[in-house]
């Protein structure tokens, strides 16, 4: 008797124990989706392994702190991959996607930032996929962006064959050569023509974005978004291109 007692509470014990075990998997594979807010702008940034920290954290903080600012139509943040996996910067921070724009039904994308990363001068450029998905945000988006070596996918998306663009100041040998057709401007921090916005990136990605939001919400509200992230921000002193 005392043997079945014991076989008993044993297979009580690992019936609870698998129970626990399965409720954990479901609760670590349950997705948390961003908290989008209706009536604001949805921005998008495209990572993927290989990303460069600062050409996706500037603008994500930019963007990000309009949320605290009173009336204007602040932005949503959030992130695309082809993957839900993390993927790794090249500095090697890991960042967890919000969509996989491969698979996902995905919100409307206002805003597109394409950040640099380590192979946009060669094998991510290969992405037929990636660069698809580019082509068809494209054609919904207000914004187009890039930093640094961003502007090599919007150009071979074929997205620049009409605006005048820049790039990296060092890859602006290697972009005249790559895509011969473009206006390409050098000696500036960044280029906005039509809806497209092209920078040199690096910590001048904050001085892109600072400039969008100036565009949109003026002066007083990006001249307090740089307060905020202790940046000098003026824009006649930026070397620049941007409509008259």
């Amino acid at each position: 008797m005392k043997k079945i007692i014991a076989t008993i509470l044993v297979l009580g014990l690992f019936g609870c124990l698998e129970k626990k075990i399965t409720t954990e998997k479901q609760e670590t594979d349950m997705r948390v989706f961003p908290d989008l807010k209706p009536n604001r702008y949805n921005v998008a940034f495209l990572v993927m392994d290989g990303t460069y920290n600062t050409e996706y954290t500037a603008p994500y903080d930019i963007f990000q702190h309009t949320q605290y600012r009173e009336g204007i139509k602040a932005m949503n943040t959030f992130t695309v991959a082809n993957t839900l996996d993390p993927v790794t910067t090249f500095e090697g921070l890991r960042i967890l996607p919000d969509f996989d724009y491969t698979k996902d039904s995905l919100p409307q994308i206002d805003i597109l930032v394409v950040p640099s990363a380590e192979h946009h001068l060669d094998t991510d450029l290969k992405d037929s996929t990636m660069i698809n998905f580019v082509k068809k945000v494209d054609g919904q988006a207000q914004f187009m962006t890039s930093h640094c070596d961003g502007a090599f996918v919007l150009a071979k998306a074929g997205l620049l064959d009409e605006v005048m663009s820049t790039t990296f100041p060092s890859d602006i040998e290697a972009y005249r050569e790559m895509f011969p057709q473009l206006d390409i401007k050098d000696s500036v921090l960044f280029v906005h023509d039509d809806k497209y916005i092209t920078s040199a990136g690096g910590a001048k990605s904050f001085e892109a974005a600072l400039y969008l939001c100036e565009y949109l919400y003026g002066k007083e509200i990006a001249e307090s978004l740089a307060e905020g992230l202790v940046i000098d921000w003026k824009l006649n002193e930026v070397p620049s291109i941007t409509p008259q």
